[in-house]
C-alpha cells in the first residue's frame, strides 16, 4: 500500500506542477498509467494440538525417555526402522537387511580357545575347553558339542549391512551421514559397556558415507539382526561434549536436533513444547509433513483434557492420557460425529499369576511349615482357568474392547500357534478338574471352600482358600470382584488384598511379587519390539538371591522343555522354520502347563477431533508413528 500511495503521489507531482505542455511534431508521449501492486498472502499456518498425560522427563534420544517423551520425539525423528503391525519397516535405509536380498550373511567362522562366543544357552563367554556350543549351522540343543579346547571349531557369524537413504539431512541443513551412526555408537560403548547387544557386537564399522556393516559374536544367532543399527546423533553439534555431559545440556536434551518432520522450536517447563516444520526433511518434496506446527501440551488429568477437547484446545488426546474411565463418554461423543476414538492392543497382557513356586520352597518343601503346594497338579490349574470369567471383564469392564487371550503371543503375531484351544469360563469343567486333582465339596455346601482330600502336595482338608495381591486402580478392583464372584462357583475363595504400587513391585526378598510370596496375583507384562517374550517365564528368570531377585518369571515355574524351546527360538533367525516351530512349541507347553493365567490384552486409547485425519493407532507402533501425514482441517485434502 507505501507503494503504490507513494506512486500516485510522484503521477500528481510530475502532472500538476508543470502545466500544459506546447504541442510538438514529435510523437506524443504517453502518461504511464499506474497500477496498483499485487501482493499474494501468505497461506494460513496449519497447527494442531497433541495433549500428553505428562511431561516428558527427557528429550535426550538415548535416556531413559518415558512415554510422553516417545510420543514427541516421534516427530523429531523418522525411524531408523518402524515396527507397523508386527512387520519391520525401513525408514532411512534403501531396504531392509535380509538373507534374501543379500544385506544379511551367515558366514562360517573359524574360532580359537580365549576369543568371545556365544555359547549354546545364550550367554557371552571366552571359549574354552568345556564351553557347550552350537558348531556351525547347529540351531537346536540335540546338536551342540562340548568344545575340548584343541580341535579345529567353525561357528556360524552373522554380518549385516545398512545402506542410507542417499541425501539425508539434520534439521539443521548438515548432511546426514554413517559417521552420525558410527560416532551413536562409540557414545552407547562409553555409557553402556555391558549393554547385551554392545557386548555382543564384534564389529561395527563405516563402510562409505552411507553404509555401515554390524559383526556379531560368533554364535549370537539375533533373530532382529536387521535392527542392529545405531540411530544417528548428531556429531557436528555433540562432539564437544563427553558422553556423560549430553544427557543434561539443552542442546541433547531439551532441544535435539534430529532428521525427522518437526524441528522443537521452545519447550516451556510445565506447559507445553512448540515444533515446527523441518524444511529439510527428506519426505518434504511429497508433501509432508501436512501441518505447519505442532504444540504438545502437558494434561495430567483426563477429564479436564477431555474437557480441552470439547473446547478445541486439544486435536488429539495421546494414549499417555489415561482414557480408560471415559471410554463411554468418547464412544458417545463418536455415535454424535462430536470424537473420533482409537483403541488398539499389543504385547502388553494383564496376569493372574500363581505362586508355583514360592521363594521359602527354594531349599525343600515342607507340608508341615511352608505354604501349601496349591498349584502342583496342572489340572487345579487348569481347573481354576475355566472358572475365571474373564470374558465379563473384558464385556464389563473393558467395554468389549478387548480380547481374552490364548497365551502369552497375541493372535496377529506370525509365530502365534492358532491350534492352541481357548479355555472358556465354564465351571462345570473347572469343578470338574478340581475334582479330578482331589478338592472335594466334603460338606454339600456349594457356598463353602472345596477342601483337599487326595490333592498332590497339599494337607488332608486343607481348605481351597488362596490370598489374592493386586495394587488398588479402578480397573483392577471392578476386575477382581468379577474373578472372585465366578471363582467362589466353583468353591475357590479368595482373601485380597490391595497394595500401593510400590508394596508389591518392592525387591525381594521381602517383596510380594519379586519376593515370591503370594498364591495368586494380578500385574501386567508387556515389551516394546517384535519378539515373543517366551523368557518371561524361563526358569533362568525366575527373582531368586543368587540373582538378586531380579526376574519377571514370578510364578517359580521351571520346565526344562520350556527353556530349550525358548532358546532354540531365540537362537534361530526369522524365516527359518525352526524360528517358527520353537516358539510354537513354548506355546503349547505354556498352554498345558498353565504358570500364569492371561486374563486380558490391555488398552491403549486415543481420542481425536472430528476434524483430524489420517491419525491411527497401531498395535505396535508409536501412536505418532506416521505423525508426518496426519492432517486437520484443510490439510486433509491434500
Amino acid at each position: 500500500m507505501k507503494k503504490i500511495l507513494s506512486s500516485l503521489v510522484l503521477l500528481f507531482i510530475l502532472t500538476g506542477c508543470f502545466g500544459p505542455q506546447p504541442q510538438t511534431d514529435a510523437l506524443p508521449i504517453e502518461t504511464p498509467t499506474v497500477l496498483p501492486e499485487i501482493t499474494e498472502e501468505a497461506p494460513a499456518q496449519s497447527s494442531l494440538n497433541i495433549c500428553l498425560g505428562a511431561e516428558p522427563n527427557t528429550l535426550y534420544p538415548f535416556g531413559e525417555l518415558n512415554t510422553a517423551a516417545l510420543s514427541v520425539l516421534a516427530a523429531v525423528y523418522d525411524g531408523p526402522m518402524d515396527l507397523i503391525s508386527y512387520e519391520h519397516q525401513p525408514v532411512i535405509f534403501t531396504q531392509q537387511p535380509s538373507l534374501e536380498n543379500g544385506e544379511a550373511q551367515i558366514v562360517r567362522t573359524a574360532v580359537q580357545a580365549g576369543s568371545p562366543v556365544v555359547d549354546a544357552d545364550g550367554n557371552l563367554v571366552p571359549l574354552s575347553a568345556g564351553t557347550l556350543v552350537r558348531p556351525a549351522s547347529c540351531r537346536a540343543d540335540d546338536c551342540t558339542i562340548t568344545y575340548d579346547g584343541v580341535a579345529p571349531l567353525e561357528m556360524d557369524q552373522i554380518v549385516v549391512t545398512f545402506r542410507l537413504r542417499p541425501n539425508l539431512t539434520w534439521s539443521d541443513g548438515v548432511p546426514l551421514t554413517a559417521d552420525d551412526s558410527y560416532y551413536s555408537f562409540e557414545l552407547h560403548t562409553q555409557t553402556e559397556p555391558d549393554d547385551y547387544l554392545i557386548q555382543r557386537t564384534q564389529t561395527y564399522e563405516i563402510a562409505d558415507a552411507e553404509t555401515l556393516q554390524w559383526w556379531g559374536v560368533p554364535g549370537f544367532l539375533d533373530p532382529t539382526y536387521y535392527m542392529n543399527f545405531w540411530a544417528p546423533a548428531p556429531q557436528h553439534l555433540w562432539q564437544e561434549f563427553t558422553a556423560d555431559e549430553l544427557p543434561s545440556i539443552d542442546i541433547a536434551s531439551r532441544t535435539p536436533v534430529g532428521w525427522g518432520p518437526y524441528t522443537i522450536e521452545e519447550w516451556i517447563p510445565g506447559d507445553h513444547i512448540t515444533l515446527t516444520k523441518n524444511q529439510y526433511y527428506f519426505r518434504a518434496a511429497d508433501g509432508y509433513p501436512k501441518v505447519d506446527t505442532l504444540t504438545f501440551r502437558f494434561i495430567p488429568d483426563p477429564s479436564m483434557a477431555l474437557s480441552e477437547m470439547i473446547a478445541g484446545r486439544c486435536d488429539i488426546l495421546d494414549p499417555t492420557i489415561n482414557l480408560e474411565q471415559h471410554v463411554d463418554i468418547l464412544q458417545g461423543m463418536q455415535t454424535a460425529e462430536e470424537a473420533q476414538i482409537f483403541v488398539t492392543t499389543g504385547m502388553s497382557i494383564e496376569w493372574l499369576g500363581l505362586g508355583l513356586t514360592p521363594a521359602s520352597y527354594d531349599n525343600g518343601y515342607n507340608i508341615s511349615t511352608d505354604r501349601q503346594d496349591f498349584f502342583a497338579d496342572p489340572r487345579t490349574r487348569e481347573g481354576i482357568t475355566y472358572c475365571l470369567n474373564r470374558q465379563s471383564v473384558v464385556d464389563n469392564v473393558l467395554f468389549g474392547l478387548t480380547t481374552v487371550p490364548t497365551t502369552y503371543v497375541p493372535k496377529e503375531h506370525p509365530v502365534y500357534d492358532a491350534n492352541i484351544p481357548d479355555l472358556p469360563y465354564d465351571p462345570q469343567v473347572g469343578l470338574a478338574l478340581l475334582e479330578l486333582a482331589g478338592w472335594q465339596d466334603s460338606d454339600n455346601d456349594p457356598s463353602t471352600p472345596l477342601r483337599a482330600v487326595n490333592v498332590k502336595g497339599v494337607s488332608y482338608n486343607t481348605q481351597l482358600i488362596l490370598n489374592y495381591y493386586t495394587t488398588p486402580s479402578t480397573q483392577r478392583r471392578q476386575t477382581v470382584d468379577i474373578l472372585a464372584d465366578s471363582l467362589a462357583e466353583c468353591g475357590i475363595a479368595l482373601n485380597v488384598e490391595y497394595l500401593s504400587p510400590n508394596e508389591l513391585f518392592s525387591a525381594g526378598p521381602v517383596g510380594f511379587l519379586f519376593g515370591r510370596q503370594f498364591d495368586m496375583a494380578q500385574y501386567a507384562l508387556g515389551v516394546e519390539g517384535f519378539e515373543p517374550p517366551c523368557n518371561w517365564f524361563a526358569s533362568d528368570n525366575i527373582p531368586a538371591e543368587s540373582n538378586s531377585w531380579v526376574g519377571t518369571n514370578i510364578t517359580g515355574f521351571k520346565n526344562a522343555e520350556y527353556d530349550s524351546a525358548c532358546r532354540a527360538a531365540r537362537s534361530s533367525l526369522q524365516g527359518e522354520q525352526a524360528y517358527i516351530n520353537n516358539y510354537r512349541r513354548t506355546q503349547i507347553i505354556f498352554s498345558d502347563e498353565l504358570p500364569a493365567i492371561p486374563l486380558y490384552y490391555r488398552l491403549r486409547i486415543a481420542a481425536a477431533r472430528p476434524e483430524v485425519c489420517r491419525f491411527d493407532l497401531d498395535p505396535t507402533a508409536n501412536p505418532l508413528w506416521n505423525i508426518e501425514a496426519i492432517g486437520i482441517g484443510e490439510t486433509c485434502q491434500n
